[in-house]
Formats: structure tokens, sequence, C-alpha cells
């Protein structure tokens, strides 16, 4: 039993660096932990009966008025359907705006070639579920810390996540759940050093 009382469905450490996904039903709830601290998560949720139906950046920022996920956030689809909802939040800094990593990007902002990345990470768990490049959309990235100053500049921070902090999402429908333990090790995304998370989906 998790804390709730609610029934754990599903409990996974993910290594640093690592990929996950699952099927999560309409009033589950996905619970992610940050064990260690400060370690960036890039996530996308698409409906599972129609998985064209996905995260849209643009819609969940517009809607809720925030370029920040918390508390109360609802993560809103291409069709401005709500897939998610946060349901709680101990870190209070989710970025919506740097997207993943990728080994092309990699190289062009550190000189550095062919680096683990969320980009390959996404388009390997994707295709578990018989879905392509082309459904990897700007993500949420849980933990990352991308403020924003007052000229519209922005930079990737280090994260304001301490050990054991966590954000739950609750499944507004059915929805296909992935994630990338995000690997970067150039910039203080993960702390320059990947640790792992530990993620549940606990019954509704």
């Amino acid at each position: 039993m998790n804390p709730s009382g609610s029934k754990t469905i599903r409990h996974d450490i993910v290594a640093p660096g690592g990929r996950w996904s699952h099927r999560i039903e309409r009033g589950q709830r996905l619970r992610i932990v940050d064990r260690e601290g400060r370690q960036a998560v890039d996530f996308l949720c698409y409906s599972a009966d129609l998985p064209l139906d996905r995260y849209n950046a643009a819609n969940t920022v517009k809607i809720n008025g925030n370029i920040y996920i918390g508390t109360g956030t609802k993560l809103y689809s291409d069709h401005a359907r709500v897939l998610m909802t946060v349901t709680e939040d101990t870190c209070g800094r989710h970025d919506t705006l740097a997207g993943c990593c990728s080994a092309h990007a990699n190289f062009v902002r550190y000189g550095v070639r062919d680096t683990p990345n969320c980009r390959d990470n996404f388009i390997a768990e994707l295709a578990c579920w018989g879905l392509g490049p082309s459904e990897i959309v700007a993500n949420v990235n849980l933990f990352m810390n991308v403020p924003v100053r007052q000229d519209g500049g922005i930079a990737i921070e280090q994260g304001l996540s301490k050990e054991g902090d966590h954000v739950e999402l609750r499944a507004e429908q059915d929805v296909l759940a992935v994630l990338s333990n995000c690997p970067q090790a150039h910039n203080p995304a993960a702390g320059f050093a990947p640790t792992p998370i530990e993620v549940l989906v606990i019954g509704a």
C-alpha cells in the first residue's frame, strides 16, 4: 500500500538515464519520486485511445495561464482535452519550455557527439507502443529549473528538488505515460550526475 492507502499497481526504480512507460487508466495516479534530489525527468503523455491527441505544451501554458507546472495544473492535449492533473507536488518547479535533450542538440551546445539523451529514450520507449519519432513533442521537464528573466532569457539552472520530493498526476482519461530519466551530464538539469528515480502507479 502507498501512503494514501490505495493499492500500488506498479512500482519501479528507473536507473539514471533509463526510460519507462505504462498505460494509466482514468482515475489512477502516477507518482514520480526524485530519490536523491536535483534529477530532471522528461515526461510525455498521450490519449491511450487516440495517441495522436497528445500532450500540448502551448495549450497547457495558455489554459493554465502559467509556464510552470504545479499542484492543480492540468495537462492539456492537442484537442484541448485534459489528459492528467497534478494532484501533489512537493518541489514547486517544473519546466514546460526547454524540451528534451538530444544527441544533435548536445553537439551544437556542448561540442560532444553521440551522448545518451532523452530524445533517443523517447524513441525507444514509444516504439514499444507502436509510435514513432514524429510523436515526440515539446515535453514537461519534471523537477527541472528553467527560470525566465525579465528580458525573456532562459537558462537551465541547478534543480530545486530535494531527496524524496515527488509529483503526483491523476489520469483524467486513459493515458499512455512515457518518461526519460534524464541522462544529461553537460548542464545542471540532473546535477551533472544523473541519479535514479522511483515511479509508482496507484489505483483509483
